[in-house]
């Protein structure tokens, strides 16, 4: 084992049998393209896919995972992966996947990347990272080794009656009681 940086990804470092820096810097430009298309940090990207298949185009699980994000075939199906060792595919529909899980778990990395594990129904099952050796190391692997964002900074927006007159009002705070909106920034 080996502690090293990947190439293109200078936050990230991980502990696996060494993967050479070229293999990693080959998916750079889909990595970033789907990564900031859909919103999501190219460097948790990049650790997951150093997690699930180390930069290997045609890894296979024991469970039938595909590709470098190692989807599932049902879930390549759903996502619109119609080749899931093509890399661009690959890596389009596993940060897809990745932004909804994360959005399903309101932006909670742990728990995000546990349903990615384990499966959204063992996370749901305990409300938290569940208790499997496997999945705790991984959640703990990557979120060790991937710098985390603050979490999203949300900004709530009303109308109040001010002298008979509606004005906007713009807060980090939630209002009290009425209708609002949620701005996430």
């Amino acid at each position: 084992m080996a502690t090293y940086a990947v190439l293109g990804s200078p936050t990230f470092r991980a502990t696996k049998p060494l993967v050479p820096t070229a293999k990693s810097a080959q998916y750079d430009a889909p990595i970033t393209e789907h990564a900031r298309r859909v919103g999501v940090s190219a460097d948790l990207v990049r650790a997951v896919i150093q997690a699930e298949s180390a930069f290997n185009t045609f890894a296979v699980s024991s469970k039938g995972a595909m590709g470098l994000m190692q989807l599932m075939p049902a879930t390549a199906v759903e996502l619109g992966v119609h080749n899931p060792f093509e890399p661009d595919q690959n890596i389009r529909g596993g940060v897809v996947y990745l932004k909804r899980l994360l959005d399903r778990y309101d932006q909670k990395v742990d728990l995000a990347l546990a349903a990615y594990n384990a499966g959204m129904g063992n996370v749901d099952r305990y409300d938290a990272v569940p208790p499997f050796q496997e999945t705790r190391a991984y959640v703990k692997k990557i979120t060790e080794s991937t710098p985390q964002a603050p979490p999203p900074t949300k900004v709530y927006r009303w109308m109040e009656l001010v002298n008979g007159k509606p004005v906007t009002r713009i807060s980090n705070k939630k209002p009290a009681s009425g209708a609002y909106d949620t701005i996430v920034r």
